[in-house]
């Protein structure tokens, strides 16, 4: 698994010459309702083992969550399970908000 910061993510989404992540966000429903950022693939960290199917293993995924630890343990379990291209956003939504797009509400 590798790291992304909220910047290097922002640099990647705007580079034109780049294939985009898949933006897997692991947060649960409310937390999406109440913060999210636009293109994201949503499926909540507990459903993850049961919709593997939904996730391209050849796929760069980057996975999203509050502040970047559940986001990290769903990381390290799609390693395990052979997808190779995993990131963790470093610092969440929260670090996504604070670093690149205010308009994201905090919570």
């Amino acid at each position: 698994m590798q790291v992304i910061t909220a910047p290097e993510l922002a640099q990647w989404l705007a580079d034109a010459g780049r294939a985009k992540p898949v933006l897997l966000d692991v947060r649960e429903d409310i937390e999406i309702r109440t913060a999210a950022m636009p293109g994201i693939t949503h499926i909540p960290m507990g459903q993850i083992p049961g919709r593997l199917n939904e996730l391209d293993e050849d796929a760069e995924i980057v996975c999203i969550c509050h502040h970047g630890a559940r986001s990290m343990q769903v990381a390290n379990f799609l390693e395990r399970q052979g997808y190779a291209k995993v990131y963790n956003l470093t610092g969440g939504i929260h670090a996504w908000s604070t670093q690149v797009d205010p308009s994201v509400p905090q919570y």
